[in-house]
This record gives C-alpha cells, structure tokens and sequence, in this order.
C-alpha cells in the first residue's frame, strides 16, 4: 500500500506541475531549442503501425530535441493485454502505452488515472471532442487523448452514376430504397453486386462498429453505470421496452431487425450473406457501391486499387431521431503501473497532445486529432473534411476487448439469422453476456 500511495503521490505533483491550464502547455517543451534533459529515455508501447508513428516521431524531435530518446514499440492488438500485464508483472514494462478506448476496460487495473486536482474533467470536456469522455472516471481520466478515427460511408462514384444517383443516401431509409436498383445476381443466383455489405458478422469488416452506430443513433446505450457504479450491458431493457404492454418492440429490437433484413433472403433489402468475400474487398474490387468503414481505410482504398473511384461522406443517419452521431476509436495515452520513468512519461505525453505535435501525428497515421481547436479548423481535403465533421459528432462505448465484444456480437447476428433465437432473446443474450465480461 505505501508503494502505491508514493506513485501516486509523484503522479499528482507531476501533473499538477505539467497541466496546470488544462491544456498540457509544458513549461520545459520549447520548439526548435534543446532542452535540459527532463524527458530522459521513454518507451511507447502501442498498437498503431511502427512505421507511421516513428515517421512522426522523427519529425517531431527535429524540432524539440528533448524528445531524441523517445522511443515506439509495436505491439500486436490481439495480444496486447496479455502481453502488457505480464511485462508489468515481471518488471519489464513499458514507461507509457498508446491505446484505443477497446483496450480500455481490459487494462484499467493496470492503469493509473491522472487525478481530476490535477488536470479538471471541465478542462478535459473543454479541450478534447466528446468522444474521448469514455476515458474520464470518478476516478480521475485513464488517458490523454491523442486520436480518433471515426465511421465514415464510403461509395463507388462509378456505380452510383451508373445508376444515375447524384449523391449517396444520408438516411438509413434512403439507403434500403436504392437496395433493388444495385443488387445484381449471376445465372446461379449467387450475388455478384449489392448496395451495401450489411447482415452478418464475420465478413462485415468492422461490423461491431457498425453496429454500435445503429445502437446509439437509435438512443440505445450500449451500456450503462448503475447507482452503485457497475457497468452494465444496455442493449434491450434499457432502451425502450414497453412497461405497460409488455411488448418488445424496443429501439434495440428494431435496430437488430434492420441491421439482419440485408441478410434476409425473404426481404427486398436482402442483398449480402456469410458465403460472399469480405465487405472491405467486396467494395475494392468495385463490386458494392457502399461501404461503411474507418476514416484511416481511405489510405488502403487508395493505394490497393489506384483506379477504384470513390469518395468519402457522412455515415447515413435516421430520419427521425434527432441524435446524429457515429461510433470512433479514439486512442489515448495511458499511464501503466511499473512506469520507470514517470516524469518523462507525463511529459512526453503532454507534448505530444500539443496541437502541433498532434497535427504531425496525424497525418503520418492518417487518423484525426482530437484536439476542439484543430477539429474547428477544416482541411481543404474533402476526406479529412469529411472525417473531421464525423469525429465531432463521434461517440464510443467502454466495451469489454474486441475479441470479446466481437464473439458477442457474431453470435448475436449469427442466431438471429439461422432463426435459432428471437431478436429479442438474442439481444438479451447478448446483454448478459456484456455485463458478465465488464464486471
């Protein structure tokens, strides 16, 4: 107990030191000058490609040199967790960790908060887009965050003008109208061209994502925290079920309904299923005019298939919901236990949440600061444009790991389909299954 309350006690001093303001202005960071040594040597571990974020790192300790013996390790995402823990065990740690909010919940009893008396959550709400909250606790906050990488619909200006459709659907009912015009079928009956891969799980590329729009657009949680603080799965009876018929006709059922009618043999907005290629090459190889995927995929889009015409805009939103919003990453940086050296980890992640530092981050990685003051000011590049407003209006959920959220949800759908279960025993299941993970 004393070892913890020491770390803690440095922890405080640090940041009360280095965040006064609320906004990481470091006293000791000076662009272009050498510094005094402060920030000494400090290992990144994080799960965003090596290459892009050293690039940016160089570029960054040209212009501070304070940052030369900054350092990044890749970490493999799927073994991230277990990977970390056992190297905090053994003493072999790394001084800060790089992390989207999916890792969040899975690392937070290895994690240390940054003390609201030092940096206030009014700072935190006033400096960083909403999205990044799900990091804030009673706590304290369990990052600073650096990232987001939002939804965005992606589509085929070749195949929508084929079709003689001068811009994408900006509503979910707009889109299931354009499902007959661009569904094709060989001889077979096997489909060869559809609107819009959706229905299934394991070949819907980021189809948790996906549907954690459709849930929170629909004003369905996801999760919640109860009176005595526990975390717990929000997916049917926390969204609307009748109290006085008893029915279920939830906006968690309907969201469910349609996300499973594109998967439907039996419905006119069927035109996807579990034998066709993944979502992500169904639309590279020009073979789907709509694809919901991450901001950062424009990049693979771009250089997989140089002669694919596409364009990015908004994720569809309802027509009659007045919350419009899409489900992000956001990545963060994190203080893990065992830090050795944790003044210069404080301070590397100070600097780097600056606006210029957090600028070059970003393009080097093709994801999208975080900062309010850099989202307020729009690139000329449609794409960025375009992930910029979608970051804004970004919001997430603390969900168990991917790989755990990601058999949750397949199993959800793949009942649903098959007919084995109700949409609503499926989302109850499914619920269950969140808040048995979480707690």
């Amino acid at each position: 107990m004393k070892n913890i309350s020491t770390f803690q006690m440095i922890l405080l001093v640090v940041f009360g030191a280095l965040l006064l303001g609320g906004i990481f202005v470091m006293s000791t960071y000076s662009s272009g000058k050498k510094g005094n040594g402060a920030v000494g040597k400090v290992v990144i571990w994080g799960t965003l490609p090596s290459q892009s974020f050293r690039t940016a790192l160089g570029d960054i300790s040209q212009q501070n040199q304070e940052m030369k013996e900054v350092s990044y390790v890749y970490k493999n995402p799927t073994e991230f967790d277990s990977i970390l823990t056992t190297a905090i065990a053994s003493g072999d740690g790394p001084d800060l960790i790089l992390i989207p909010q999916t890792h969040l919940a899975s690392l937070r009893s290895v994690l240390t908060p940054i003390p609201y008396t030092s940096f206030s959550q009014r700072n935190f709400l006033n400096a960083f887009a909403d999205v990044a909250t799900v990091y804030l606790s009673s706590r304290g906050s369990y990052g600073i965050p650096l990232l987001v990488d939002p939804l965005v619909l992606y589509y085929n200006r070749t195949l929508l003008s084929s079709e003689s459709i001068a811009r994408p659907p900006r509503t979910w009912d707009e889109l299931s109208g354009l499902v007959p015009l661009f569904t094709k079928k060989i001889a077979t009956g096997e489909l060869s061209q559809v609107l819009i891969p959706l229905g299934t799980y394991n070949n819907v590329h980021d189809a948790t994502a996906i549907l954690s729009t459709l849930f929170m657009q629909a004003g369905v949680p996801i999760v919640k925290r109860t009176s005595s603080g526990e975390v717990r799965g929000a997916l049917l009876n926390a969204s609307g079920v009748s109290n006085t018929t008893g029915t279920s006709n939830s906006a968690g059922v309907e969201v469910l309904g349609f996300y499973t009618q594109f998967a439907d043999p039996t419905k006119t907005t069927y035109n996807w299923n579990s034998t066709l290629p993944n979502s992500q090459q169904m639309f590279l190889a020009g073979n789907a005019a709509l694809y919901i995927g991450y901001a950062s995929e424009a990049k693979f889009f771009t250089q997989a298939n140089p002669n694919l015409s596409f364009d990015v805009t908004s994720v569809p939103q309802s027509s009659v919901s007045k919350i419009k919003t899409v489900y992000a990453k956001v990545y963060a940086f994190s203080l893990p236990h065992g830090s050795r050296n944790i003044r210069g980890a404080v301070t590397v992640a100070s600097a780097l949440s600056n606006a210029s530092p957090e600028s070059i981050i970003a393009k080097a990685t093709g994801l999208t600061p975080v900062l309010r003051s850099l989202l307020s000011s729009r690139p000329s590049s449609p794409t960025e444009s375009t992930a910029y407003s979608a970051a804004i209006m970004s919001r997430t959920w603390l969900s168990p790991s991917k790989a755990t959220t990601g058999s949750i949800f397949s199993g959800m759908i793949s009942q649903v389909n098959a007919g084995q279960l109700s949409i609503p025993d499926a989302l109850t299941r499914a619920e269950q299954a969140i808040t048995a993970t979480l707690q």
